[in-house]
Parts: C-alpha cells; sequence; structure tokens
C-alpha cells in the first residue's frame, strides 16, 4: 500500500530511512503474504508463540484485549480459516511505531498516511491545523468529510478499497446496512481497530461507536445517512 510521510521540521535523512525501516520490518514479521514471516510461521506450526519476536506477543496480546472490548468483532483469530491474521490492528501499530521514531528525533509537525489511515502530529506549517478528506465510499472523486485536528489519528474502515474484507466473525458474512465506518482519536491502532470492529457490526455499529470515549466516529450506512458522534471534528457536511 502507499505510505506518505508529510514532514515539516526538515528531519535529516538518517531519520527519514529510520521510519521506512521500521515500516519494512513490521511488514516482513507480520505479512500474511509471506511465507516466512513470524505470522506464516506461527500459523503452520513451525513457531511456537512463546518463542516468536516479542512485537508478534504484543500485537496478538492487544488484539485478544480488542476482542474481548469490541464483543468479538474484531477477531484476529477468525479471520483464517486457519490460524491468525492481526492486519486490522498491525498497519495502525507500525504506523505508531514509526511515529514513535520521528516524535523520539524531534518531529513535532507531521502526517504519516499508510493507505488512508493517518497518524498527524502538530500542523502543516504555517496552516495551523492539519484537514483530511474522507473519501465518499460509493463516489470515488467526493469527499464525505473534512476532519481537522493537530495530534490525532484517523482510520477507516469500509468495502470501497478492497472489496468486502471486512467481515462479522459471528456470521462468517459481510456486514450489511453500512458503507464505511471512519474513527478519529489519540492512537491509530486502537482507532484501526475500533473502526474495523464497528464495520463488522453493520447497523449496529453507530450505537457501540458512541461509547468510546476518547474516540470519535462517523458511520456512513447504505442508505447514505451518515452518522456522526457528537466529538467528530468534521469541519464539512458531508
Amino acid at each position: 500500500m502507499p505510505i506518505v510521510l508529510d514532514e515539516r521540521d526538515g528531519l535529516d535523512e538518517e531519520t527519514i530511512e529510520a521510519v521506512w525501516e521500521e515500516l519494512r520490518r513490521a511488514d516482513a514479521i507480520f505479512s500474511t503474504y509471506k511465507d516466512d514471516s513470524e505470522i506464516s510461521r506461527l500459523n503452520r506450526g513451525e513457531l511456537a508463540l512463546e518463542d516468536a519476536h516479542p512485537d508478534v506477543r504484543e500485537v496478538l496480546a492487544r488484539c485478544e484485549e480488542l476482542r474481548v472490548i469490541t464483543d468479538g468483532y474484531f477477531d484476529a483469530g477468525r479471520v483464517l480459516d486457519v490460524g491468525v491474521d492481526p492486519s486490522g490492528l498491525v498497519k495502525g501499530w507500525a504506523v505508531d511505531r514509526a511515529g514513535d521514531l520521528l516524535d523520539a528525533a524531534g518531529a513535532r509537525n507531521y502526517s504519516l498516511n499508510a493507505g488512508g489511515d493517518i497518524r498527524l502530529r502538530g500542523a502543516p506549517l504555517p496552516e495551523p491545523r492539519w484537514r483530511i478528506g474522507i473519501q465518499h465510499p460509493r463516489v470515488r472523486d467526493k469527499i464525505a468529510a473534512v476532519v481537522e485536528g493537530n495530534d490525532v489519528a484517523v482510520a477507516t474502515s469500509g468495502a470501497y478499497a478492497r472489496g468486502e474484507h471486512v467481515v462479522d466473525p459471528h456470521t462468517g458474512r459481510a456486514p450489511a446496512g453500512v458503507l464505511s465506518v471512519t474513527i478519529v482519536g489519540p492512537e491509530l491502532a486502537t482507532a484501526d481497530a475500533y473502526a474495523t470492529a464497528a464495520f463488522a457490526m453493520g447497523e449496529a455499529g453507530p450505537e457501540w461507536t458512541a461509547s468510546l470515549g476518547l474516540y470519535e466516529a462517523m458511520t456512513i450506512l447504505a442508505d447514505d445517512r451518515v452518522l456522526l458522534t457528537p466529538g467528530f471534528p468534521s469541519v464539512r457536511d458531508p
């Protein structure tokens, strides 16, 4: 997937290369498409969990926490017929880890965008706040809403980018009645998982997202209704 870094602090090339290397490392460990990744080896029974990289144990433990929090709608163990697939968490987790490297290097103003899931810090100087357009799920050249903020993460789940890749783990079928869910909050990994879970819930998702505390949501239903939680930082009506 395309990954784009927009930084406004003039970072050195070594720091930027460290960001790319961190993202490549996460892909090498967690990819379900690479036969030699630790996730693939775990799923084939060639690697025991206790022998896996600490990052693998951390991510799978967080996946289990999120399975409980979401009543099983985010479930890394039910995505594949055999084994686990933490992809619904790993993308955001990897971007957060790469963002931590940027923070440690002194970056204060940047956007790190991995396929539409975005970690924002500071502002796009000289502008005071980042503005992120959320693509409309039906019309590719239309913006459904614009999110405005500074230190925030934005994640969207829906069927319009990769087809029906999200299923309800309880039924094994794609959710009905919903086109997309966008979650905005402090941490991209959690926002990504919440967006996946809320989308898998279908029409029940908006009620659940209303209880997420620090995380706000925009849900676009199949009848084109748009539901926002009270604190969703949209500056433009869909």
